[in-house]
């Protein structure tokens, strides 16, 4: 008999994976794709966001009755209005016009306050990641909300090392790469420490847009790709803990979502198109003896609105 969960928050992890079988190079590597659609909210930012909120309640700096305040492109917004929902918290959301109405709509369903900033033509870019950042701490100031502040919050790293640690037991510790897009970095930091907390060959690539590489050394720039390149070098990212940087355009990105749909029946957003390409690339470069994972960061359906 199927288990009966206290609340939709204990929904949150142990997502399955899924081998890619069409899309993948003649004689490259097993590319296996963790679904992290199946979280609540169809992404994995669920992860991260009880991870912040369940350190900043036993730091006692939240309390019953108390209040949230975030900026976000959205999926991370979602997410803690999903845990903010179900626990108590007020929220305050700043996001802006340049990311899905979908997930706007749902965050304001789930009861958060939202606050938007404009952007320069729909397009994400260094400014605009600034400007909602102090439009945050401003808001943050005002409230007395306990301010998550993702980009400097390295409490989200927890929630991201137990997907390393999934993904390990799910491949029996056959794994030889990992690929993730970079918002954060909690993700690709997080994952990566436990996969080499088991074993340090593990090769681990960052994926950013190429429009922006600033990661790879470039110069920022403006893109389409949502959760993803925040036009700076994050507070997060380690260096030292990346084989290597890979880039791939909007353009490659939104391609890669539409052969993903009609290909291998799998609807995701831009950020894993992002994903796959790079997983591709080394799946080529490793070898049909090797096993790459990368991530389905979230569902499509987030996404009905920006498709051309």
């Amino acid at each position: 008999m199927n288990e009966v969960l206290p609340d939709i928050l204990a929904r949150i992890g142990n997502t399955a994976m899924v081998a890619l079988r069409n899309v993948v190079p003649e004689n490259g590597a097993r590319v296996l794709l963790k679904l992290e659609s199946e979280n609540p909210t169809g992404s994995m930012k669920d992860r991260m966001a009880i991870a912040m909120i369940q350190a900043a309640e036993a730091a006692g700096r939240l309390k019953p009755g108390g209040s949230v305040v975030e900026y976000t492109g959205g999926s991370t917004g979602v997410s803690l209005a999903l845990v903010c929902a179900v626990k108590g918290y007020r929220l305050h959301i700043v996001t802006s016009d340049a990311f899905a109405r979908e997930k706007l709509d749902h965050m304001r369903y789930l009861g958060a306050t939202l606050h938007i900033v404009p952007s320069d033509a729909g397009r994400m870019t260094e400014k605009l990641t600034r400007d909602m950042i102090e439009a945050a701490r401003v808001i943050a100031a005002r409230t007395g909300g306990v301010w998550t502040d993702q980009l400097n919050n390295s409490d989200q790293l927890e929630g991201y090392r137990m997907m390393g640690a999934e993904i390990w037991r799910q491949t029996g510790g056959r794994i030889d790469g990992f690929v993730q897009s970079v918002g954060t970095a909690g993700c690709v930091t997080g994952v990566a420490t436990a996969l080499r907390g088991h074993r340090e060959g593990v090769e681990i690539v960052a994926v950013e847009p190429a429009e922006s590489p600033v990661l790879s050394g470039g110069r920022t720039g403006a893109h389409r790709i949502d959760g993803i390149g925040a036009g700076f070098v994050v507070p997060l990212w380690r260096r030292g803990s990346i084989d290597l940087v890979d880039q791939v355009s909007t353009e490659d990105a939104m391609a890669m979502v539409e052969r993903l749909a009609r290909e291998e029946g799998l609807f995701a957003g831009t950020s894993t198109g992002v994903n796959v390409i790079a997983a591709l690339r080394l799946a080529e470069r490793l070898g049909p003896d090797a096993t790459v994972v990368t991530v389905l960061c979230d569902t499509g359906m987030k996404y009905l609105s920006k498709q051309p």
